[in-house]
């Protein structure tokens, strides 16, 4: 026997209940998408490493530490995407989508990143990107925010709390880095590994820590709300103010920092405490500076993207998400002759009844194999069909949901039976 092949680690298979939770997200996602007026777009899993390196910032762990990166066969350094709103942002420039226009957009698919792999953080992940271009006010912030919320609702999802933080203009975060590498300084024989990395290369990620034994020094920083230039501070305020008089409830958490360097002013998570470490499920902000930063024009630009296995095994365990099944209808076979008149009868039905699920016994089997088969499918009804009711050209309904007499109708009569039977349930 050859060896088995195992999947790559941190690379896993979706099926059964988490393959429904999956499907549920991604068609809630789009309908309310729609709702707003959101269009969508495909974007490659693959981009030249340039892009990230130029928008996510070479210092970055991402980049540094976490891609998958490649030589293609001309040599070019090519890697699998480990976001995508660069990808996104250079879809928009390349293809003219910006100038003079506001684009509203999303995607989905999966993403890349060589991290440790543990309960809700994998190499392959697949998120879901909400994106908006062209737009500078805090009016389009405040529809993303209540986008997402009305997915929650949309999805039955309970217990996420919506933490909010302005990051303020580009020009406010120098000055205030500049104040945070002060205060740090002072601790730096305390700071764990990554923040001593950090302090000098991306200080404002030392706020984001995890760290417990860190708490302390990071409650002490400077705030950088307390530093927002007054536009910024402006920009903050009236999305707080829309937020309280809509009735979303919200944290401001001045630790709120975002991982990528390309953020400014507001920045939002929806988190939770039932997934343990990897509580973020949707986040997102402001980022103005990086179709600029990418190559395009001056674009004013804010979006956020969730994690589909986060929220997938948020809807497994609060019970939001049950086993669907596979069939409405099944055929039993029982007889030599019936296999082709069993074959047109379930093409008769798939065309006729679209919206049910029409399984028909394959690979044989006693009747009573069958009909343990036809249990385990989660139909409604067996249709059993035996060389009796081929010779009459009728076949036997039996419910396996219900107590009810077995029918026996005339093969013309199926496809009334079963949407007067559709019209009463």
């Amino acid at each position: 026997m050859s060896k088995q092949i195992s999947a790559i680690r941190g690379m896993n298979d979706i099926h059964g209940l988490h393959s429904n939770a999956f499907s549920t997200i991604l068609l809630g996602a789009e309908q309310v998408l729609m709702q707003y007026g959101y269009q969508q777009v495909r974007l490659p899993i693959v981009e030249k490493t340039e892009l990230f390196a130029r928008s996510i910032g070479e210092v970055t762990d991402i980049v540094e530490k976490e891609m998958y990166t490649f030589a293609d066969r001309n040599g070019d350094s090519l890697s699998l995407r480990p976001e995508g709103t660069a990808g996104c942002v250079r879809a928009m420039i390349e293809n003219g989508l910006l100038h003079n226009q506001v684009q509203k957009v999303f995607y989905s698919g999966p993403m890349f990143r060589h991290e440790r792999p543990q309960k809700g953080r994998y190499r392959q992940f697949h998120q879901f990107g909400v994106e908006v271009f062209g737009l500078a006010g805090p009016d389009i912030d405040i529809e993303l925010i209540l986008l997402s919320a009305r997915l929650w609702d949309t999805l039955g999802l309970d217990n996420l709390e919506l933490q909010i933080n302005s990051l303020g203009s580009q020009q406010a975060r120098v000055q205030y880095r500049e104040q945070l590498v002060s205060y740090l300084s002072q601790f730096k024989d305390q700071l764990d590994e990554d923040s001593q990395r950090r302090l000098h290369t991306n200080p404002l990620r030392v706020l984001d820590t995890k760290n417990p034994a860190m708490a302390e020094i990071v409650a002490g920083a400077p705030k950088l709300i307390d530093a927002l230039d007054a536009e910024s501070k402006q920009h903050f305020d009236l999305v707080c103010s829309a937020l309280d008089r809509l009735g979303i409830e919200y944290v401001i958490n001045p630790n709120l920092v975002r991982g990528l360097d390309y953020y400014n002013r507001t920045v939002f998570e929806w988190v939770t405490t039932e997934l343990g470490a990897q509580g973020t499920v949707c986040a997102g902000g402001r980022y103005d500076g990086l179709v600029e930063q990418i190559g395009g024009k001056a674009t004013p630009a804010v979006g956020f993207a969730m994690g589909i296995e986060r929220l997938m095994a948020l809807l497994v365990d609060q019970q939001k998400i049950t086993e669907t099944p596979n069939a409405d209808l099944f055929i039993v076979l029982a007889g030599e002759s019936t296999l082709q008149p069993g074959l047109v009868m379930a093409e008769m039905l798939r065309e006729a009844l679209p919206g049910k699920a029409v399984v028909m016994n394959c690979g044989g089997g006693s009747f009573k194999s069958q009909f343990k088969k036809a249990d385990k499918s989660g139909a409604s009804y067996a249709l059993i069909l035996g060389d009796d009711e081929v010779q009459q050209q009728v076949v036997t309904i039996k419910s396996l949901r219900q107590e009810a007499e077995q029918q026996t109708i005339p093969w013309d009569q199926l496809i009334e039976f079963f949407n007067n039977h559709s019209k009463h349930n």
